[in-house]
């Protein structure tokens, strides 16, 4: 199901610190390489770090914009390496990206609908800010609310306050900050009483945040086709009765012993067969493999439920099997 695609060198043209703890990172295409892939907003890119690490970052530059491409990292203090990694380059470094990936695509509002509402917690600004850039331009234009902290993490604040000025409607970034004002702090629940379930949502942020998005969504009589979500980094779900089970290679007939302490994933690398990961938590799909045979135990937080229901691929980094063996096309 993964497919390795040719990677693009790009150059950090420009670092900048946007909010505490947070950088932009400006990556430019080589002379001669330009313009870069195009993408559309909501898009992300795998970024190929020296120390083996391969991470995903959203896209928050303009569609529109082919020479350059931004993503902005938060340096977490849990961190497994990936964002200290990010937050070490320098600008003139090189680097291998892959071309723009794209689950969590902006449907294009029709006239007449409303307008869409983008709803980011923290770090999860980054794919908003790229359909904001997006639907500015259009005629019904955007409602974008970003809760933070504090005032100190709030990213990219005077670009959205420039988008606010540009877009059709009045008013259309709020921002809401959980030490300020208990007045402009943010009320989901106030928020999508005050909406119309026509209204496409679009939420990235940290894990708490999306589920009780989408939850009250749900109470309010949001359908899940009008509920468009991105996690940036989720927690794994084990469990203490986890019992060993088998993997069968379908090409091969090799079989591989998954402890209950290990992933499916890094022990089918220890004995030679590599499946592409990057998030290695169950938000990004980069490991998404067939299953042949079997029963796979969903713990990731990226299929869809039709997809968890078929029982015919599975995200080896997170999930396991609840069959004694889990046939895969590898």
């Amino acid at each position: 199901m993964s497919k390795i695609e040719p990677l693009i060198q790009v150059r950090v043209a420009a670092i900048k610190d946007e909010a505490m703890g947070i950088r932009s990172f400006e990556l430019h295409a080589l002379p001669g390489h330009t313009p870069l892939p195009a993408f559309k907003a909501g898009a992300h890119i795998e970024v190929h770090l020296a120390s083996g690490l391969v991470r995903q970052y959203s896209l928050c530059s303009s569609p529109h914009d082919r020479g350059r491409y931004t993503v902005a990292v938060l340096h977490a203090a849990n961190s497994r390496g990936g964002s200290a990694a990010m937050h070490s380059l320098t600008e003139g470094q090189f680097l291998d990206i892959s071309p723009p990936r794209n689950h969590f695509p902006l449907q294009t509002p029709r006239s007449g609908e409303p307008v869409p509402l983008l709803l980011a917690g923290g770090i999860g600004i980054t794919p908003l800010l790229a359909m904001a850039r997006e639907l500015v331009g259009s005629d019904e234009g955007f409602e974008l609310r970003y809760a933070c902290r504090t005032e100190a993490a709030v990213a990219f604040r005077s670009e959205l306050e420039a988008l606010t000025k540009q877009s059709p409607i009045s008013r259309a970034v709020k921002f809401h900050l959980d030490d300020g004002p208990a007045a402009q702090r943010l009320s989901i629940t106030d928020l999508l009483l005050n909406s119309s379930p026509e209204t496409d949502i679009y939420v990235c942020g940290p894990q708490g945040f999306i589920e009780a998005v989408l939850e009250q969504a749900g109470q309010c009589g949001w359908p899940d086709s009008k509920l468009h979500f991105e996690y940036f980094g989720a927690s794994v779900n084990t469990d203490a009765e986890d019992d060993d089970f088998e993997v069968r290679i379908a090409s091969t007939g090799r079989v591989f012993r998954i402890s209950r302490d290990a992933s499916i994933t890094s022990t089918l690398a220890k004995g030679g067969v590599e499946i592409p990961v990057s998030c290695e938590q169950g938000v990004c799909g980069t490991c998404m493999t067939e299953v042949v045979e079997g029963e796979p135990d969903h713990r990731d937080h990226y299929l869809g439920t039709s997809e968890r229901e078929s029982n015919k691929v599975i995200l080896p980094c997170c999930s396991r099997s609840k069959s004694r063996t889990l046939v895969l096309a590898l």
